[in-house]
């Protein structure tokens, strides 16, 4: 079926206006009509061809919240009207060890990405969701809590799940000192869910301002980690610390902040980064990272948003705007994800 998108053709071309095919409801397909689509920079780095070469024309978006339309004749897990999302992930091989698990995010045959991703069953590539609509498998579908802000809940299928995804397998608990470093789309999400958990919330930045902003998202302490005697402060006291720095740097002076025995996980970089071995053998410390999350598990993380009334921070923009807001993230000029309302595309 024909649908209007927005589509990236070249690394060095604007978005703009583009029609797409969709394909036609298979036996376990839902067609849902998009209402919200998030902003990633992932979004970004794949339209210019900063992950390398994509599959252009490009359709990116994979933070969707909309309404199911239509459902196959065998899906049993929604019906028409039901308030749905779809993040990172529109299929999986489903039968590797991984996909057993729950954690079809680490498929061992590659899961198939929601959009600019040719391992679909069904064949082509895959569109996102800056567009009118999309059909997906009901088990790549989630159920978003009715009672929390729709539109600022888009970010949580990515951004959202890349966060709780590490606090809940490092089993972040009330009591323990959380770091959380950088203070971004990911970062804001980190503070919200660890202080939500019962944690001690501690922003680790550069920045005095955003150290602020941190602690009226919930922070309970601030670490400029550029003051040596703050750092030096808080050596040897953290039961976990989450990285959403997204670009390379250094993780040593970081690393002197945690315990005996605990982890420092990445979600930002996807890049070299520099590490001295000494610093982990001496306290036995861990680096690690972690990948967004299974569907299980990004529906417990939906369920508790709904229960502690968790959503993003957003900026509402309309898609004719998209351009300008690629620009802006570049900057870091939003508080903290931007959403599409997909109605403008109409």
């Amino acid at each position: 079926m024909s649908t209007k998108a927005y589509a990236a053709f070249a690394a060095t071309e604007d978005l703009k206006p583009h029609i797409i095919e969709r394909r036609n409801l298979d036996a376990f397909d839902v067609f849902i009509d998009i209402d919200y689509c998030g902003v990633c920079h992932s979004d970004i780095h794949t339209a210019r061809a900063e992950w390398g070469v994509p599959n252009y024309p490009v359709v990116p978006g994979h933070e969707i919240i909309g309404r199911v339309l239509e459902v196959g004749p065998n899906v049993t897990k929604f019906k028409v009207g039901d308030l749905v999302g779809v993040g990172c992930m529109v299929e999986s091989c489903q039968h590797c060890h991984s996909c057993d698990e729950g954690l079809e995010q680490y498929c061992e045959n590659g899961f198939t990405g929601t959009y600019n991703s040719k391992r679909s069953k069904f064949g082509g590539v895959t569109y996102g969701g800056y567009s009118e609509n999309i059909v997906v498998n009901e088990d790549f579908v989630l159920t978003i809590p009715e009672n929390i802000d729709v539109k600022a809940a888009a970010p949580l299928l990515c951004a959202g799940i890349t966060t709780w995804s590490p606090l809940r397998h490092w089993n972040v608990k009330a009591g323990d000192k959380v770091g959380v470093i950088g203070l971004g789309g990911l970062g804001h999400m980190g503070v919200k869910f660890a202080k939500a958990m019962g944690a001690h919330v501690v922003m680790i930045t550069t920045s005095a301002k955003k150290g602020e902003d941190a602690k009226l998202l919930g922070a309970d302490e601030v670490l400029i980690s550029t003051d040596p005697k703050q750092m030096e402060q808080h050596n040897y006291s953290f039961d976990f610390l989450l990285n959403t720095i997204p670009v390379k740097h250094d993780l040593n002076p970081y690393l002197g902040l945690l315990k005996l025995d605990k982890t420092m996980c990445i979600v930002g970089a996807i890049e070299p980064i520099d590490l001295h071995g000494g610093i982990l053998i001496n306290k036995r410390r861990n680096v690690a990272g972690s990948l967004i999350g299974g569907i299980k598990e990004t529906q417990e993380m939906l369920d508790f948003c709904g229960k502690h009334n968790i959503v993003s921070e957003v900026e509402m923009i309309d898609i004719q705007n998209i351009n300008q807001a690629y620009e802006r993230m570049i900057k870091s000029d939003v508080k903290y994800r931007f959403v599409i309302d997909m109605k403008s595309l109409k």
